[in-house]
């Protein structure tokens, strides 16, 4: 009983060395410190900072920063970085390059030219330590990132440019960083900067030239095996981490450069991003926090007045410095002070670059300890103040989005907590389509995406039944990889046309996705029979998908509205997903309607906050659809508004259209929506002479004449 309680005690000495306990100890905390400063409203990063404070060397001594903390560190470091490039909307980025560009030049030159005359003249440090100290005080780590994105306002323009810009300040600085190494050696030639700028160049190519065609191969060539997916993201962002390393600058450029290389290939929708946000945000960043609190050692600030005052002096020059570059950012782009008080939030805190150019100063003597311990404190105290900031502005910008949105417009936005209905006919097609149901569906809708499998009704309808009910279970954990339900239902009908209509109306669908048909007649020779009574009966927003290369290959989205589309009751919507799309596959939209289409959907952007490039073609020559053909590449992604017989956008001519997509356009994804029908009482204004159903019906026929009486007269030319 004794050797037990001796072991037991061995176990428990301080540090602890059993690695099963360690690990134990660090998720305790992972787990319960945000839950308990919860209640204090602090913010759960900061308590694992103290946590690591507590539980570190320099508190407790319960662990020690061996090879695994410094490890996991790391891994969570690197991973901080990845998920910022990875969730940074590059069509927001590319429609503001210009405000990121002010904003990385200003938070990077104002914190220099405040920082170094500080440490040059007041702190008395020479020049490459006060130029490497004010360089640290240009850098910031988006620390309070996941607070800006729980609450919904990553979307917004000051988060884009403040993201933006880490990447231009963060870079410059650690190129500093490599300068002022390089000078402190002697080494600083022109051998140097030859070395320097070809390793640099070298490391872009293979990131943004090389990596996403091996991505795009990978993910196309394992489309099934999505546990893999996972495996090779991680593979590419530690690799690209050790090639910026050997490039000569730090890993965590590196890690950001692979997510904006991923970021195109990886919705944000997607199960893989929900696995990618779901460990780091669980494990791996958690560990980089603690371990952050690890290296503060409190007896600094009691061993003397010189480390108080350097540890206070840095810190309050941090933090001017970021905020006077939110200011001028403000007052340039003429931001509102939430927003200037979320890029101050965003920008304000130091942590994995400030750590990598002064630990790497510290240990090429360029630095002494009082900037190490210093700049502990000043990692502490800045993400303290910029996670409260943040949290603060992002609260009021939310609640400010909000109001911005009038009632009538909120209840078209959210609509009825949206239902979307998928019809299967085949098995091998329902992957494909249910990813991009839960792509473009509704992020505050509640209700799951329905599988629905209509059975013909004959002697072996119980046994069918069972059959499909067990084939589509197996796809309700393909929605719950990406945190969305998936419900089934299984019915009889003797049509299944007539069955799809049936439970459409009774879960009351907003949309109901189906896969392209097979061709057999007229509207039927490309939609079919069935499809063709599914189009006359559903009244809800019908899409037809055809998916024949992975919908991460595509270059641009051709968004293509006839003529009065506008005018169907379903077009704000469509226009969403449209956008939703665009942000999820970072790919610009390219739009061929008419100028009233055009700004049209430019009211619905501006209404609903809808960002992304679009371009716009003017094109009328809807008889003659073939023109549009020439400026699509096999890698565009096809979006066509088609229409029902007898609604507002209805034309003869444009039931043909898909067919020509059909035989000219055979190797693009091709997306045709019909918009939901019409309310009653939906104003025409100046369309009042466009016809309905009775008269496009003998529009039709005499169209029929026409070309009967074209080709008689064809005929005689050819015999002449």
């Amino acid at each position: 009983m004794t050797e037990f309680f001796n072991h037991l005690a061995e176990e428990f000495e301080l540090p602890l060395q059993n690695p099963v306990l360690v690990f134990s100890l660090i998720l305790l905390i992972i787990l319960m410190a945000p839950i308990l400063l919860k209640r204090l409203n602090i913010p759960g990063i900061i308590g694992l900072i103290i946590s690591g404070v507590i539980i570190g060397p320099y508190g407790f001594n319960l662990l020690e920063n061996n090879f695994a903390i410094k490890l996991f560190s790391t891994i969570g470091l690197l991973y901080i970085m990845f998920i910022a490039g990875l969730e940074l909307d590059l069509n927001e980025f590319k429609t503001h390059k210009n405000k990121s560009l002010v904003f990385g030049f200003l938070t990077f030159i104002i914190p220099i030219m405040v920082g170094f005359p500080v440490c040059y003249y007041l702190l008395g440090y020479d020049f490459n330590a006060s130029f490497l100290t004010a360089s640290m005080f240009a850098t910031h780590t988006l620390v309070a990132y996941p607070i800006v994105s729980k609450l919904g306002v990553a979307k917004n323009q000051a988060v884009a440019i403040t993201v933006g810009g880490t990447i231009l300040t963060d870079t410059a600085v650690l190129i500093i960083l490599a300068v002022i190494i390089g000078n402190s050696q002697g080494s600083l030639d022109q051998l140097f900067w030859i070395r320097l700028i070809i390793s640099l160049a070298i490391f872009s190519a293979i990131m943004f030239l090389v990596m996403p065609r091996i991505a795009k191969w990978f993910f196309k060539k394992l489309e099934s095996e999505k546990h893999m997916h996972y495996i090779f993201v991680l593979a590419v962002v530690f690799f690209a981490a050790f090639l910026a390393e050997v490039a000569g600058i730090e890993p965590i450029i590196g890690a950001f450069v692979a997510g904006l290389a991923l970021n195109p290939l990886i919705p944000h929708s997607s199960a893989l991003m929900n696995r990618i946000e779901f460990i780091g945000n669980s494990l791996f960043i958690p560990f980089f926090l603690i371990s952050v609190g690890m290296l503060v050692d409190i007896r600094v600030i009691l061993s003397g007045h010189m480390a108080i005052v350097i540890a206070l002096t840095l810190s309050v020059v941090a933090i001017f410095g970021k905020w006077l570059a939110a200011f001028f950012t403000q007052r340039i782009f003429k931001y509102s002070a939430a927003q200037r008080q979320i890029i101050f939030g965003l920008s304000g805190a130091h942590a994995a670059a400030t750590l990598a150019v002064i630990l790497v100063g510290y240990n090429a003597n360029i630095l002494d300890d009082n900037i190490l311990n210093g700049t502990i404190i000043l990692i502490l105290i800045t993400c303290v103040v910029a996670s409260f900031a943040a949290e603060k502005a992002a609260k009021k910008i939310a609640l400010s989005e909000e109001n911005d949105i009038s009632v009538e417009e909120l209840k078209n936005q959210t609509h009825y907590n949206e239902q979307i209905l998928i019809p299967v006919a085949n098995l091998a097609l329902v992957e494909n389509l249910l990813d991009f149901a839960l792509i473009i569906k509704d992020k505050n809708s509640t209700n799951p995406v329905t599988l629905l499998s209509v059975v013909p009704n004959n002697n072996e309808a119980e046994l069918n039944i069972l059959k499909y009910k067990k084939e589509l279970e197996k796809f309700i954990l393909q929605g719950s990889a990406s945190e969305s339900s998936v419900s089934t239902i299984t019915t009889i009908d003797h049509n299944p046309a007539s069955g799809i209509a049936r439970a459409a109306k009774e879960i009351m669908a907003d949309f109901v996705i189906i896969g392209w048909p097979q061709k057999t007649g007229f509207i039927d020779k490309i939609f079919g029979e069935k499809t063709d009574s599914i189009i006359n009966n559903v009244d809800k927003g019908l899409v037809l998908c055809r998916f024949v290369r992975p919908l991460i290959e595509k270059k641009k989205l051709v968004f293509i509205c006839p003529p009065f589309t506008e005018k169907e009751s379903g077009f704000p919507t469509i226009v969403q997903k449209v956008f939703r799309i665009s942000q999820e596959y970072s790919i610009p939209v390219v739009l061929y309607s008419e100028e009233r289409t055009y700004e049209a959907m430019q009211q619905i952007m501006k209404a609903f906050k809808l960002t992304g490039k679009v371009t716009f073609n003017k094109f009328s020559y809807w008889e003659d659809f073939l023109v549009i053909t020439k400026d699509i590449s096999p890698s565009d992604l096809l979006v066509f508004i088609a229409s029902r017989r007898g609604s507002i956008s209805y034309a003869p001519h444009l039931e043909r259209i898909p067919d020509k997509f059909e035989r000219y356009l055979g190797q693009n994804n091709l997306i045709v929506v019909y918009p939901q029908e019409n309310v009653s009482g939906i104003s025409i204004d100046d369309y009042e002479n466009f016809s309905p159903d009775p008269i496009n019906k003998g529009i039709e026929a005499i169209e029929q004449i026409g070309k009967g009486i074209g080709s008689i007269f064809k005929k005689d030319r050819e015999k002449e």
